[in-house]
């Protein structure tokens, strides 16, 4: 069975240019016009992977990432903003507010496609095994993961990124090994975006978000709780 991409836009030349190559490249694909339908869309179709405007009708792309990303059933999902605001602060809201990925309009539909490829990677790379330091637990098998015992919800990739720093604990990450890594890309994207999901995630990290530390000039690295200060 074809993955699934759910399209949010409501311009409908757009909407018909994206559905166009993605129906191409042997993908199912799913419309909605305006945010508030997309929401719904995406608990019942279960995407693999969703492409999202941020001018829409009804609700708009920063508030369906924040709704998609509260709720349980929706907030595994990929989630690629497609925007005309591209500057770099709604770049940064978008990602603050749980998207994925974020390419600005006018787009190349070969880019937009090798990014979708890279978000439906990153979301089958987990491998069926878990990991324990500390308070911390990871299940590469449901991307769930825990600390002293309670769940944390992260997105795809927070967890890929979290999972990633635990998997070479104790090394600097740079953040364009980690774009590499962790996104699939090399030297396409701002590292600003590894910055932004790394606050988001030591948020969610709470009291044990100095388990990574900061390396100025350098990257990111994981220190098990054990050897934390």
């Amino acid at each position: 069975m074809p993955e699934t991409i759910l399209v949010i836009e409501d311009e409908e030349d757009v909407a018909d240019l994206v559905r166009y190559h993605l129906r191409k490249a042997k993908y199912r694909v799913v419309i909605s016009a305006d945010g508030a339908d997309g929401a719904k869309l995406a608990v019942s179709e279960k995407p693999d992977a969703i492409v999202l405007d941020v001018m829409l009708p009804k609700l708009n792309g920063f508030e369906v990432t924040k709704r998609l990303r509260s709720d349980a059933r929706t907030a595994g999902i990929p989630i690629l903003i497609l925007s005309a605001k591209g500057e770099t602060e709604n770049r940064i809201k978008g990602l603050e507010f749980g998207a994925d990925d974020y390419l600005p309009k006018p787009f190349s539909p070969k880019e937009l496609l090798l990014r979708i490829q890279a978000l439906l990677r990153r979301k089958s790379a987990p491998t069926p095994e878990s990991v324990d330091t500390g308070p911390f637990s990871l299940d590469r098998t449901s991307l769930k993961v825990t600390l002293d015992g309670q769940r944390v919800d992260l997105t795809s990739t927070e967890f890929k990124l979290l999972s990633l720093l635990i998997g070479k604990a104790g090394s600097i990450q740079s953040r364009e090994d980690l774009l590499q890594e962790v996104w699939g890309y090399r030297n396409t994207v701002d590292t600003r975006t590894v910055d932004t999901h790394m606050r988001r995630l030591r948020e969610k990290l709470g009291d044990h978000a100095s388990c990574i530390e900061t390396i100025r000039g350098e990257g990111y690295r994981f220190i098990p709780p054990s050897h934390s200060a």
